[in-house]
């Protein structure tokens, strides 16, 4: 399972010109999920994510976790993630999982997350969406659950 974490002033995320999650201060998650993932690397995912320190403190240094700023989380499902460009010019998406296991271990995510007490704003599974943000700083960041 990977991640692409942007810290964000502001986010949203439109489908059908319609804004369906939006959130004010926090982190913008693209997650991505192969055929092998389970719900220990999302769990992995969630507890990096929500304790790793990214956000400034008092001093202007990255010394707090999104759980320190009561930041939200924008969570977009992303199956590109998973693409192998290596060969061609036509990205290859077979890395990815199926459907129905992307759409359980995202949701499940998402639910994790908010077992931290932290507002979860999602796009919707499947769907051309829009997503629009003010990345803070920049910070962007990969983590994958491979990676441990």
């Amino acid at each position: 399972m990977k991640v692409v974490i942007q810290r964000a002033e502001q986010a949203s995320v439109t489908v059908n010109d319609s804004t369906i999650g939006a959130i004010d201060y926090g982190l913008v998650v693209l997650l991505g999920v192969t055929h092998d993932d389970t719900a220990e690397d999302a769990d992995y995912l969630v507890n990096k994510l929500v304790h790793l320190r990214i956000f400034d403190d008092e001093d202007g240094k990255m010394n707090r976790s999104l759980k320190d700023v009561s930041g939200k989380v924008l969570s977009i499902s992303q199956f590109t993630l998973h693409a192998d460009t290596r060969k061609g010019r036509c990205p290859n998406y077979m890395n990815a999982a199926k459907p129905e296991l992307a759409n359980e271990l995202y949701d499940y995510f998402n639910q994790q997350i908010k077992q931290h007490d932290i507002q979860v704003e999602t796009g919707e599974f499947g769907q051309m969406m829009q997503v629009q943000l003010t990345n803070s700083g920049p910070v962007t960041l990969i983590l994958d659950s491979h990676d441990r």
